[in-house]
């Protein structure tokens, strides 16, 4: 058996636990840790609102802990709330009252789950870490950097996601899904005797009901004893002529076509919010196409930098379908023009971009 002790980060799902699992076939020495990152008890006011799937929840804990027992390996479950509040939820409130449409799984992997569990893993005496994350890393044999690449399952690839890993994070971490797919995944499960092998989804964010971004907003504003930002603005068009009005531009982003409250005959989009001006800019969907953007907080992952253009295939949402552009040093190293070959739909300001070559993850950034 090998005496490397590797941490395995549990959420209870299938995922998670099948990587615990696998690792402890192997004859690796494995042990187990959980993340309380937030209190579901919180926000009772959203109760209801889709709770059922979140993850991070107390019935996840529980599976957890049960996988680990029947695996037979150590079990700790850990408090990262004040953490995780202070660095992922408070900057995506921040984000949304800006006019921005954060992220927070990007945020939560780069401060939490390959930073603080990577200083928690080794004060129990791991030298390396595994998640359930479906991506690779390889090390280049010719510069010795590692890489990131894509999961081999086009439908459950999270490279998108994990853009912001450093090289010494890379080089600690392991995914042994990245080269199955989720079908492969549950039957490995089932194979395994996993008690989860059949437990469905959890949705992305585990701290808003039903993705309702505004309604979380306004109930933490009231459980901190402040006003909610409600704060009544305009609809303009890109002409400016008003249309209607909304009370917070929070409430919207770019791309939106459902509840905007305006009608004018033809199908309106959200191209723009104003927050210094409280104007909330709609109009038809030709008028959501963006040729080029600049990209802020560019981190690099597979390769050293950008010292030429370079062409790539740009992601500016998870599910967008990557796009070939050309990427442009501006002389400030953390920001990027990209300039795509064909107009692209809802560039959204908050959201990442992530630079790929084929399946290798060149690097990323923030939609400024």
């Amino acid at each position: 058996m090998s005496e490397e002790l590797i941490a395995v980060a549990m959420s209870g799902g299938v995922d998670s636990s099948t990587v615990a699992a696998l690792l402890c076939r192997q004859g690796r020495r494995v042990v187990g840790l959980t993340m309380q990152l937030w209190n579901q008890r919180r926000l009772p006011e959203l109760a209801g609102q889709g709770a059922a799937g979140r993850c991070c929840s107390l019935d996840d804990v529980y599976d957890a802990r049960a996988v680990a027992a029947q695996l037979g390996i150590p079990y700790y479950v850990v408090n990262f709330e004040e953490r995780f509040e202070r660095q992922v939820v408070k900057p995506f409130i921040e984000e949304y009252l800006a006019g921005r449409t954060p992220i927070p799984c990007t945020l939560c992997n780069n401060f939490i789950k390959f930073d603080q569990f990577l200083e928690l893993a080794a004060g129990v005496g791991a030298t390396r870490i595994a998640t359930g994350h479906y991506a690779r890393i390889r090390r280049d044999p010719e510069t010795g950097r590692y890489q990131l690449l894509q999961g081999v399952d086009p439908a459950k690839d999270q490279s998108y996601f994990l853009f912001g890993l450093r090289q010494e994070q890379l080089a600690r971490t392991l995914f042994p899904l990245g080269d199955l797919t989720k079908a492969q995944v549950r039957a490995l499960a089932r194979e395994l005797g996993l008690p989860v092998a059949d437990k469905g989804e959890s949705q992305e964010i585990c701290f808003v009901p039903n993705g309702d971004y505004a309604a979380f907003i306004e109930a933490y504003f009231r459980e901190q004893g402040l006003s909610p930002p409600r704060v009544r603005g305009e609809i303009v068009t890109q002409e400016g002529a008003v249309l209607g009005e909304h009370e917070g531009v929070y409430r919207f982003t770019v791309g939106q076509r459902k509840g905007l409250g305006v009608a004018v005959g033809e199908p309106l989009y959200v191209i723009a919010t104003e927050p210094a001006r409280q104007r909330v800019v709609v109009g038809p969907a030709g008028e959501l196409l963006r040729e080029r953007f600049e990209a802020s907080g560019v981190t690099w992952v597979s390769i050293a930098g950008l010292s030429r253009p370079r062409r790539a295939e740009v992601r500016i949402r998870h599910k967008h379908v990557a796009a070939p552009a050309t990427l442009y040093p501006t002389g400030d190293p953390e920001r990027v023009e990209v300039v795509f070959d064909e107009p692209q739909r809802a560039v959204t300001p908050g959201q990442a971009a992530v630079f790929y070559e084929g399946e290798l993850v060149l690097g990323g950034g923030w939609i400024a």
